[in-house]
């Protein structure tokens, strides 16, 4: 082994450590809206959002409870409903194939390109038929999809396109973050993503005014004045806990997801072995590396290599979407999106976020080389 590191374990995530970092400037913001007393509501949560618009150029982004709220949102104010097919890829948490299904449209799944991981526009094309309403595209593990072929296909066929950026706060394509580049791009805030609140939180962002103003007033049970309802909405509010926490960490985040960049870096530079191959790039596409997966022949043992010598690492995802029990239904058979199948059988998640040192990746890619 070629470095000094001789701490006994590195986990997937440490979270510890970015608050450790941050930990005044948290509390302050925390103890300045206890001592306010407004915890839903107000200044907290609208600077948030004009930051965060701000951040991705956009007019409008709208702060909700989780990302799978963003998601269920984006449906109901691009109306898609019952009799609707949405296009989802089959590599991807499962929020984003749930959330056609709130609105009682069929998620239809479709295979990922077999070298950068991202939705294959060739199946989207295929896959479209004369229910299809809207296409989703996931930024998987923080970098872009072909948003150009797909925004292509969804304006020739007349189909929405929503951008699940849950995964990549920051990431570039063709010279605009994402969360600018389509009709609607949806955000997760959970705590392990590059902008993680401390609790649960998402956020939509649009261009467009209206549609703004409709995931407004359904976040808030379909009421724009107290006790006037004018549709049957839902109680996906963000908290000003975790606005205040937001707020703080966004003007971190361009630091944060360089730092990613360059452990990727280091990753990709060092890494040398001829069972582990990793995400290649798309074209035009900047990733900020929410996690870094690579695949191999045998996970298992991998794993249990890297575990043996204090490296923990994770999975992302271990079952495609559309080959969950919860869409049986649905009736995919094995081998239907071979390049889903695959990635899930064989990924794996090597540790990922900013407080890493060089020591401890310089550790982990000596680990590897070793295998």
């Amino acid at each position: 082994m070629n470095n000094t590191y001789t701490q006994s374990a590195i986990p997937l995530l440490d979270l510890k450590r970015q608050y450790q970092q941050i930990k005044d400037e948290i509390r302050q913001a925390i103890n300045s809206v206890l001592e306010e007393g407004t915890f839903t509501g107000g200044p907290p949560l609208e600077n948030f959002e004009t930051s965060f618009a701000h951040y991705l150029e956009v007019p409008h982004t709208v702060a909700l409870s989780n990302g799978t709220a963003a998601l269920h949102l984006a449906m109901r104010a691009l109306k898609v409903g019952p009799g609707h097919e949405v296009i989802v890829p089959a590599n991807t948490f499962m929020a984003t194939a749930l959330a056609p299904c709130y609105v009682g449209a069929t998620p239809v799944f479709v295979d990922c390109l077999p070298d950068t991981w991202e939705i294959d526009p060739k199946a989207v094309e295929t896959a479209i038929t004369p229910r299809t309403k809207a296409v989703i595209g996931v930024h998987l593990y923080g970098q872009p999809f072909d948003v150009e072929a797909i925004q292509a296909l969804a304006q020739y066929h007349g189909l929405f396109l929503i951008e699940d950026a849950a995964q990549a706060h920051g990431a570039w394509y063709r010279g605009k973050k994402v969360g600018a580049l389509s009709d609607m791009a949806c955000f997760s805030f959970y705590p392990s993503k590059n902008l993680g609140t401390y609790g649960e939180g998402g956020a939509v962002s649009t261009h467009s005014e209206a549609y703004a103003q409709q995931i407004r007033l359904l976040r808030n049970y379909g009421s724009a004045e107290k006790y006037y309802y004018e549709q049957i909405g839902f109680n996906y509010r963000m908290g000003n806990l975790e606005a205040a926490v937001l707020q703080v960490k966004l003007k971190y985040l361009d630091q944060w997801n360089l730092r990613r960049q360059t452990i990727a870096q280091m990753y990709r530079a060092g890494i040398n072995h001829p069972d582990i191959r990793w995400q290649m790039p798309t074209g035009g596409g900047h990733s900020v590396y929410y996690v870094f997966v690579v695949t191999t022949s045998d996970r298992a043992r991998l794993m249990e290599y890297l575990q043996h010598h204090g490296v923990f690492p994770g999975i992302h995802y271990p079952v495609p979407c559309h080959q969950q029990q919860a869409f049986a239904y649905l009736g995919y058979r094995p081998g239907e999106l071979p390049n889903s199948e695959y990635l899930a059988a064989h990924c794996l998640s090597l540790p990922m976020y900013p407080e890493l040192s060089d020591d401890e990746v310089l550790y982990i890619i000596d680990i590897i080389n070793q295998y």
